[in-house]
C-alpha cells in the first residue's frame, strides 16, 4: 500500500509544485484585481462541473463496480460496462457543453452577480469562460480512464495527467504578450491543457490494453444501478460545489481582488489537502473494495487505520505552519510583481482559517471510503448535505454578520469540513463499520508532538530569517520562507525520528 501511496502522492505533489509555479507566474502577471477575479470565475466553472461529475462522484460509483466486475466476470465484461458508461457520459457532456456555451453570460451572472456593477468585468469573464469550458468534456474522458487504471492498480499515469494543466498554463502565461491580455492567455492555457491531458491518458490506458468506445446509449439493469449510484454521489459532489458557488457569489461583492486573494490562500491549503487527500482516497478505496470483496473485513479496517494515521502525521505540521507563519508563506510565494502586500495580507489571514479544516478535508476521503467500498454512495451524500448547510450558513454569518470578509468564507469552509467528517464518523460507528486499532491510537500522541515541533520550527525560522536579512524585498521574502521551511522540517523530522517506533512508518515500509 505504501509504495502505491508514494506513487500517487509523488505525482500529485509534482502537480501541486508545478501548480505553485503556475500560480506564482499568474500572480506576478495578473496580480489581484478585476482581470484576475474574472479569470478565476471562468476557470472555476469547468472545474466545478468536473468536481461534480468527475473524480469524486464518478470514482465512487464506477471504480468499485468496474473492479469487482473484472474480478468476477472478466476483462471483456468490465470493458463492455465501461463503454456503456462512457456512452452515457459523452451524450450528457455534449448537451451540457452546447447549453453552457449558448447561455454563458447568464451562467456568469449567476456565479458572480457582483460583476454586474462592472460591465467590462462581466463581459471579460463571459469570454474567458467560453474559451475554458470545453476543458470539461476532455477531462471527463481522462477521469474515466484514470479510474479504470486505478482499478487495475496502475496509479502512475492516472496521477500524472493533471500536471499538463500547469504546464499548458505556464506556457501561455509566459507568452501573454501574444494575447489580448494575461487573462485570455490563461484561459487558452486551460483549453490546451484539456487536449494534452486527453492525448496522454488515452496513450497510457492503451499501454495497459484499456480502451473506451462510444455506442448509442443503452438502458440496462447494470446501467440503472450505476446511474442511481452516480446520481446519489453527484448530489453529494454538487452539494460541495454549491458551497463553492456561494463562495464566488459572496466574494464577488467584496472589494476587488479579495476573490483572487482567497484563491491563492486556498491554493496553498490545497498542497497537503490535494496531495495527501487525493492520494489516500485513490489508494485506499480500491484496496478496501478488493479486501471486502474477499470478506477480509479486518484487513480493510487495518488499511483504513494506517491511512488515517499517516494522513494526520503528514497534514498537522501544515496546520501548525499556517497558524504561526501565514504571512511569511504568502510574501515568499506570491507578493511580487502585480500581487501587492495588501492582497498578501488578506491571503495570509484566509490561509490560517483554511488550515483549521485541513485535517478534516483529508479524513473525509478516508472515512468516506468506508461506505464507497461497500457500494454505499447514499450515506456520504447525507453527511455532505448537512455539512454544506453548516458551511453556507456560517459563511453568511461570518461575512455579513461578523464582517470577516474573505476570512469568513475560508473559516466557514473549514468548519463545514469538520461537520462533514463528524457526520461520517458518527454514521460509520453507529453501523459498526469503523474501528480504531492500535496503529492509529499509538501514533496520535507523537503526531501531535511532531506538529507542534514543526510549528515551533517555522516560527523560529521566520524570526531568524527576519533578523539575518539585510534588505527587504524579493530575496528577503524568499530567504525567510526557505529558512522557515528548513528549520520547521528539521524540528519535525527529529520529533518523528524520536517516536518512529510508535508511528506507522515501519509497518508501511515492511516488505510482504
Amino acid at each position: 500500500m505504501f509504495k502505491r501511496l508514494l506513487t500517487v502522492a509523488g505525482y500529485t505533489a509534482l502537480s501541486r509544485v508545478t501548480g505553485f509555479m503556475r500560480d506564482i507566474i499568474m500572480a506576478y502577471v495578473m496580480g489581484a484585481g478585476p482581470m484576475s477575479d474574472a479569470f478565476l470565475v471562468a476557470f472555476r466553472l469547468p472545474n466545478n462541473f468536473r468536481a461534480i461529475f468527475g473524480e469524486g462522484a464518478f470514482n465512487a460509483a464506477f471504480l468499485p463496480r468496474f473492479a469487482k466486475m473484472r474480478t468476477r466476470d472478466g476483462h471483456d465484461a468490465a470493458a463492455r460496462f465501461a463503454d456503456r458508461v462512457f456512452s452515457w457520459q459523452m451524450a450528457f457532456q455534449l448537451v451540457l457543453l452546447i447549453a453552457a456555451l449558448a447561455a454563458m453570460r447568464y451562467v456568469i451572472m449567476a456565479m458572480a452577480p457582483g460583476f454586474s456593477a462592472r460591465p467590462g468585468q462581466m463581459h471579460l469573464a463571459t469570454d474567458l469562460a467560453r474559451i475554458a469550458f470545453p476543458y470539461l468534456i476532455m477531462t471527463v474522458v481522462a477521469v474515466q480512464l484514470s479510474a479504470m487504471l486505478n482499478a487495475i492498480e496502475k496509479f502512475a499515469a492516472a496521477a500524472a495527467w493533471s500536471v499538463f494543466l500547469n504546464i499548458a498554463m505556464i506556457t501561455t502565461l509566459l507568452a501573454a504578450h501574444w494575447f489580448p491580455n494575461a487573462a485570455y492567455a490563461a484561459a487558452w492555457g486551460v483549453f490546451l491543457a484539456g487536449v494534452l491531458q486527453l492525448v496522454f491518458i488515452v496513450w497510457a490506458a492503451a499501454k495497459s490494453h484499456l480502451h473506451l468506445h462510444v455506442h448509442w446509449p443503452r438502458w440496462t439493469p447494470e446501467m440503472k444501478e450505476f446511474l442511481l449510484a452516480l446520481g446519489a454521489a453527484t448530489i453529494g459532489s454538487a452539494s460541495v460545489q454549491i458551497s463553492l458557488f456561494i463562495d464566488n457569489l459572496i466574494a464577488s461583492f467584496l472589494p476587488s481582488g479579495d476573490l483572487t486573494a482567497l484563491y491563492y490562500a486556498d491554493r496553498i491549503n490545497q498542497l497537503p489537502m490535494g496531495t495527501l487527500g487525493i492520494a489516500m482516497g485513490t489508494v485506499l478505496l480500491p484496496e478496501m473494495a478488493n479486501r471486502l470483496a474477499k470478506n477480509d473485513v479486518a484487513g480493510a479496517h487495518a488499511a483504513q487505520n494506517r491511512a488515517a494515521a499517516i494522513g494526520l502525521m503528514l497534514t498537522l505540521p501544515f496546520v501548525a505552519a499556517y497558524c504561526t507563519v501565514p504571512m511569511t508563506i504568502m510574501r515568499g510565494l506570491f507578493a511580487h510583481g502585480a500581487f501587492n502586500l495588501s492582497a498578501a495580507s488578506v491571503s495570509a489571514a484566509a490561509l490560517t482559517a483554511y488550515g483549521i479544516g485541513l485535517p478534516a478535508f483529508v479524513l473525509v476521503r478516508i472515512v468516506a471510503a468506508t461506505f464507497y467500498a461497500r457500494d454505499d454512495t447514499a450515506t456520504p451524500v447525507r453527511a455532505t448535505l448537512v455539512a454544506v448547510a453548516v458551511n453556507i450558513t456560517l459563511k453568511f454569518i461570518l461575512v455579513w454578520g461578523a464582517h470577516l470578509g474573505a476570512v469568513g468564507i475560508a473559516l466557514g469552509t473549514a468548519l463545514g469540513a469538520w461537520a462533514n467528517v463528524s457526520m461520517l464518523v458518527w454514521m460509520a460507528r453507529s453501523r459498526s463499520l469503523l474501528s480504531l486499532d492500535s496503529i492509529f491510537t499509538r501514533a496520535f500522541g507523537p503526531t501531535l508532538l511532531a506538529a507542534l515541533a514543526a510549528g515551533a520550527g517555522a516560527l523560529t525560522g521566520a524570526t531568524l530569517g527576519d533578523r539575518l536579512a539585510l534588505h527587504p524585498g524579493l530575496l528577503h521574502d524568499v530567504a525567510m520562507l526557505v529558512l522557515t521551511v528548513l528549520v520547521a522540517g528539521i524540528f519535525y523530522f527529529l520529533t518523528v525520528l524520536a517516536f518512529r517506533n510508535r508511528l506507522p512508518l515501519k509497518r508501511f515500509t515492511r516488505k510482504k
